[in-house]
């Protein structure tokens, strides 16, 4: 097997800056096809804007995003769309319609992206939100929903088209526990059960590496570490076993770079 149909993800020596800040400094790292991966960073790591760059949001400075065995920056208008179809994405904020009803916002995609007959998106839909647990609640409006339940709809969304790429852009946060690890087992089983392949952004880090099949963690621009939860866990690098292990000491600073506190109060001492 070639490593186009391995890997439905290829990210190639990239590189992308907003101004002055450079995100990425030659990032390369592979998804596989039918894996859950985590992708897991310290704040600012640049986690979301990979997303949005093998989503074809934006487009990189160098190097090469595949998704497929296709370029992605290098596809026209029509063929992106066309790419875009073949993916789910949940965004950190659900993304939810707020005009729209539970079961209109679970249509949408499919009214925008087939000319399947009502009969049957109303099937699918309700197929969806029995997914996910929210089948009974498909009249109420998004506005009325607890946080859990809105992410609920948000990856019932998500996946309503069966597709073969599902990003989840931080789909644990500001959740209590019991609802966090009702999200966490449905990525999972809704990966295996569709034979899509997902993709998880989080701060997570206990949470996705009771979850998925591979992590990569980015620092500084470029991939600090791969490997399985196992040998990520076990890792003696510096800066992935601070991250992995939540420790205050180690190459990841908590400070933005400043000057001395004492000179930025006036408290530095004076030579005699």
């Amino acid at each position: 097997m070639d490593a186009d149909s391995e890997n439905i993800v290829e990210v190639i020596d990239l590189h992308h800056a907003y101004g002055a800040n450079r995100v990425f400094r030659g990032l390369s790292l592979r998804i596989p096809r039918g894996k859950v991966v985590a992708i897991l960073g310290a704040s600012g790591c640049g986690k979301t804007t990979l997303l949005r760059l093998i989503g074809g949001q934006i487009k990189p400075d160098k190097g090469q995003v595949k998704v497929n065995g296709q370029v992605v920056h290098e596809l026209d208008a029509e063929r992106l769309y066309e790419m875009r179809r073949k993916m789910g994405m949940m965004f950190q904020v659900s993304g939810l319609f707020s005009d729209l009803s539970v079961y209109e916002n679970i249509a949408f995609p499919m009214r925008e992206h087939t000319e399947l007959p009502e009969a049957i998106i109303r099937r699918l839909v309700l197929m969806k939100l029995h997914a996910v647990g929210l089948r009974g609640a498909n009249a109420m409006m998004t506005g009325d929903l607890s946080g859990g339940m809105t992410r609920r709809v948000a990856l019932a969304r998500a996946i309503a088209m069966d597709p073969m790429l599902a990003m989840y852009d931080e789909p644990f946060a500001g959740l209590d526990p019991i609802s966090l690890n009702v999200i966490a087992g449905l990525i999972r089983q809704l990966n295996d059960a569709l034979g899509t392949t997902s993709i998880v952004v989080t701060y997570d880090v206990s949470e996705s590496l009771k979850l998925v099949d591979y992590v990569y963690v980015i620092a500084d621009g470029v991939l600090a570490g791969a490997g399985t939860p196992e040998e990520m866990i076990a890792s003696e690098d510096p800066f992935v076993h601070q991250f992995l292990h939540s420790l205050p000491d180690g190459p990841i600073r908590f400070h933005y770079p400043s000057r001395p506190i004492t000179e930025e109060l006036g408290l530095a001492r004076r030579s005699a």
